[in-house]
């Protein structure tokens, strides 16, 4: 797959920033008492997510972002199920949380759909091979 210049042109990442921005806003309507549980884990999971799609766009190989991209989406899910809890517990209102969670199944599509391109460019090289 030919790769963009900048992994800050990736939808994905740029989708991924707004969710991680809206975390960290909503992170802070959490009860002092969350700030070394709840908080923490939430605001860890999302930098996490445009954390390792940038990273992995700087790795030399498809597989190696590959790698990353489903370390991203690994931590989208953690994120997720950390707002769901917030709703739970009753932290966040449960239309927020499921706001947060469409944006995170948006930023989910978008790294599936880039696994899939990656995966087929890469079975097409071991064609050509």
């Amino acid at each position: 797959m030919a790769r963009s210049k900048s992994y800050r042109e990736l939808i994905v990442w740029q989708k991924a920033m707004a969710l991680t921005r809206r975390a960290y806003a909503l992170s802070q309507e959490l009860p002092k008492s969350e700030a070394y549980g709840l908080l923490s884990q939430i605001r860890r999971a999302a930098v996490s997510v445009p954390s390792n799609i940038a990273e992995g766009h700087g790795r030399l190989t498809d597989s190696q972002f590959r790698h990353f991209l489903g370390t991203a989406r690994g931590s989208l899910y953690e994120m997720q199920t950390q707002f769901e809890l917030a709703g739970d517990l009753g932290y966040l209102e449960k239309g927020l949380v499921q706001e947060l969670m469409d944006q995170g199944w948006e930023v989910a599509r978008l790294i599936n759909g880039l696994l899939s391109v990656l995966g087929r460019d890469e079975s097409h090289e071991e064609k050509d091979s």
